[in-house]
């Protein structure tokens, strides 16, 4: 067994993991930051909602439809130069996170959007016959009966930026996926491969698994 393991730094191993954890918290912070406000408006001004702005809603889709398009592994490549302008380097967790962000946030704007449209119109229709502004409309009713639906776009994002960050190891972002690059395919060293590759489903596993149960537990309330 120890053979097997033979090319295994398992401190190096360690790092690794810590690093993919740290751009996936912070790249998921930062994505639900910005996504979730996005899929708000974009909800709001779509057709036949509170407000309706077909140009506003027109100029979001295109924005949020053409950064979806763009391969993740091509925006890490374009995105270098403003990567370097806001944090300062390319490199590292830190140069991974601005891509990884760029890269999620509308993706997880969409899955904000589907979870708001799927909303009883009822319930809309009644705050607004109470007098609601859309402001409490939004905050008092829209957010609280689509959290199961919010809850999990959250969790699939979550899983999807565990892959983003395993793309990022290509140009040097540390983590799991720079480990299985530089030593699994380059080096062809197939132990540390498998080890990064278990430990990767293993977080993925995790992050379906709590996001279910959170589903489940706000679905009962």
């Amino acid at each position: 067994m120890d053979s097997f393991f033979a090319n295994i730094d398992w401190a190096d191993i360690a790092q690794a993991t810590l690093d993919t954890l740290a751009m996936l918290g912070g790249s998921l912070a930062l994505t639900v930051a910005l996504g979730l406000p996005l899929g708000v408006v974009l909800f709001l001004t779509g057709p036949r909602q509170l407000l309706e702005q077909k140009a506003v809603h027109g100029i979001l889709s295109v924005i949020v439809n053409i950064l979806r398009a763009v391969p993740f592994i091509i925006l890490l490549i374009i995105m270098i130069p403003l990567t370097v302008l806001l944090v300062g380097t390319s490199l590292g967790v830190a140069g991974a996170i601005p891509p990884l962000v760029v890269g999620a946030a509308p993706f997880f704007a969409r899955l904000v959007e589907t979870a708001l449209r799927e909303v009883d119109r009822g319930v809309i229709e009644a705050s607004q016959a109470m007098g609601a502004t859309p402001r409490q409309i939004v905050f008092g009713a829209l957010l609280p009966e689509a959290l199961p639906g919010l809850i999990a776009g959250i969790t699939v994002t979550a899983i999807a930026l565990v892959s983003y960050t395993a793309m990022a190891g290509v140009v040097g972002a540390g983590g799991l996926g720079d480990l299985a690059i530089r030593f699994g395919y380059q080096r062809f060293q197939t132990d540390v491969m498998i080890v990064t590759v278990v430990l990767l489903l293993v977080l993925v596993q995790v992050l379906q698994m709590v996001g279910d149960r959170l589903v489940v537990r706000v679905s009962r309330r």
